[in-house]
């Protein structure tokens, strides 16, 4: 399973502060800056996900795909406005709704949203490595997220909001009504929820695709081993903890 390094966390959190320095400014970028202060500590670790299958179910996986997100959404503005495509937002609020549409996945004010999973059956069978915090007030994703920019005083465009309110697409069944209006009148009238979900849905399906390469690379790697037998060699820089382990392992009987 894929795992960030402690740099790759930090990095990708300094990214995504520079992102809002280099995106925002005046008083919104201050009230943004004082809420990431705020989760700062709980969301550099976060999860996106608490399934090995789904996306990003590691610690750092939230910030990762945040920024995943973000990087798709520009891509796929650019290209639909080179196809003639209507855009009438910015790429500020582009950005705002990319970068928040799964807030609430930080959890509440004072809870995380997903807790590591503490029961062996469901880790082995189900592959849960993180599990839904029963200490939290039941919200979706989204409704949570709007939650706490009102918190912390943050205002949102009319764009803004429709686009991170929908980019979920249809997966949430509130959004059904705005997607399948059948009165011209009540039609979305910008692209953005729909270059918003199809940038979440690019980025999500990538991160399954690279879960997917390195749990084959990992079998692949053990059956080679199984059908070699051969023994791994000791590292010359192992700790005298680490080389009485290896030689417990993989030592002559």
């Amino acid at each position: 399973m894929k795992q960030l390094t402690e740099k790759q966390i930090l990095d990708n959190w300094n990214k995504l502060m520079k992102l809002i320095e280099d995106t925002f400014d005046g008083e919104r970028k201050e009230k943004l800056l004082e809420m990431y202060k705020y989760f700062e500590n709980r969301m550099v670790t976060a999860p996106a996900s608490g399934k090995a299958a789904y996306h990003n179910a590691m610690v750092g996986g939230y910030v990762e795909h945040v920024l995943h997100v973000t990087d798709c959404a520009l891509k796929i503005k650019n290209l639909w406005e080179s196809e003639r495509a209507m855009i009438n937002f910015t790429d500020e609020e582009l950005i705002f709704a990319a970068m928040h549409h799964d807030l609430g996945k930080v959890g509440d004010l004072d809870n995380d949203y997903y807790i590591p999973q503490d029961s062996e059956w469901h880790r082995k069978n189900r592959g849960e490595i993180f599990k839904h915090n029963p200490a939290l007030q039941y919200m979706t994703v989204t409704d949570r997220a709007i939650f706490i920019l009102n918190h912390f005083g943050i205002k949102m465009s009319q764009w803004e909001y429709i686009g991170l309110r929908l980019t979920d697409g249809m997966y949430e069944e509130a959004n059904k009504s705005y997607y399948m209006s059948y009165n011209p009148d009540w039609s979305l009238k910008s692209n953005i929820a729909y270059i918003l979900h199809q940038a979440d849905m690019m980025a999500t399906h990538i991160e399954f695709d690279e879960w997917q390469r390195e749990d084959e690379e990992v079998s692949n790697n053990f059956k080679k081993a199984v059908v070699t037998e051969e023994k791994p060699k000791p590292s010359a820089k192992m700790s005298e903890k680490s080389q009485d382990l290896f030689d417990e392992l993989f030592g002559d009987k």
